[in-house]
């Protein structure tokens, strides 16, 4: 498990450990926290502090575990670090990715699940929600990024027969995602509410995104790492539901049982490489995962804002 002590990945961690399965998290903990795999660590997981660019030390390591299945979680995720410094992000998310495919092919792993985004990997369309058919068109180095490791994957598959399954994930959001952190808009207006704060955005507040529950990112990666010859190498993870953030303001503010006038966001100018529109069709992957219905975001929001309440003041962004 790549990016293993981060929000995402130490959720799946929490899931393969209680179901008894042996895991490595692998994390260089820049982002994530030793602390999200107290319980796993205690229950049959191992943490290795290892950055994926690191090819050598990566390599060490799967060949000591010896995995079946990796999931590969680790990446910079920060859209406007990307666009002011796209090399580092590429270093990352390229040439990293790069590093654990070509380890678990050399130790012989039966599937890599991949994560990539669907939230800036299609830019701006007309189609909405978008399903995996259309053509990616990123906006930023992020999606061009991600998509880029994407083929790598599919080259891969083709070459050398390692089986590669992407994930493209919507906007992820719950415990465990860090309000201080560099993406979360949730948690941050969570965090902001919590504190008596109005919360900010960039442009309008009228672009929209596809809001997806981390409990519901588990599902998918774990039933990914089990599906019997699946159909397709690429599957969108999301709600199929677009929602505007000035929308979303107003039900973190219900959630948190405030006035929504006393959260009224704060306006300022849009920031490049970030798409207006964006919402993903997931019949593919509830067809062919078997993905349930998706947790509805007032419920996922209550949950936000509960584990938010749980962090010492110098964890938060007040």
């Amino acid at each position: 498990m790549t990016g293993g002590a981060g929000f995402i990945g130490s959720s799946v961690v929490d899931a393969l450990t209680s179901s008894g399965a042996p895991v490595l998290a692998v994390d260089d903990l820049s982002h994530g926290r030793a602390d999200n795999l107290r319980d796993a660590l205690g229950s049959g997981a191992e943490l290795a502090e290892i950055d994926i660019r690191d090819a050598t030390s990566l390599r060490r390591a799967f060949s000591a575990f010896r995995p079946d299945t990796v999931f590969h979680l680790a990446a910079q995720i920060d859209v406007r670090k990307s666009m002011v410094e796209p090399a580092l992000d590429a270093g990352i998310n390229v040439l990293g990715t790069l590093n654990v495919l070509a380890a678990a092919l050399e130790v012989g792993v039966r599937r890599v699940v991949n994560t990539s985004t669907g939230g800036a990997i299609y830019g701006e369309t007309d189609v909405v929600p978008t399903p995996e058919t259309v053509p990616a068109n990123p906006l930023s180095a992020y999606g061009l990024g991600k998509r880029t490791a994407e083929e790598y994957g599919s080259w891969f598959r083709r070459s050398h027969g390692l089986e590669v399954l992407t994930l493209r994930y919507g906007n992820v959001y719950g415990p465990r995602q860090d309000p201080r952190g560099d993406a979360g808009v949730i948690a941050i207006f969570c965090d902001r509410v919590l504190s008596g704060q109005r919360p900010v955005v960039f442009g309008d507040g009228k672009q929209t995104r596809d809001y997806v529950f981390v409990g519901d990112i588990v599902a998918a990666n774990l039933a990914a790492a089990e599906a019997d010859a699946p159909a397709h190498e690429v599957y969108n993870v999301g709600t199929g539901t677009e929602v505007d953030v000035l929308t979303l303001a107003g039900a973190i503010a219900d959630a948190a049982g405030v006035g929504r006038e006393s959260f009224a966001p704060e306006l300022r100018p849009a920031r490049p490489g970030e798409v207006l529109r964006s919402c993903l069709d997931v019949r593919r992957a509830r067809e062919d995962l078997g993905l349930g219905e998706p947790t509805p975001l007032a419920d996922g929001l209550r949950r936000t804002l509960g584990w938010v309440r749980t962090l010492p003041p110098a964890e938060r962004t007040a």
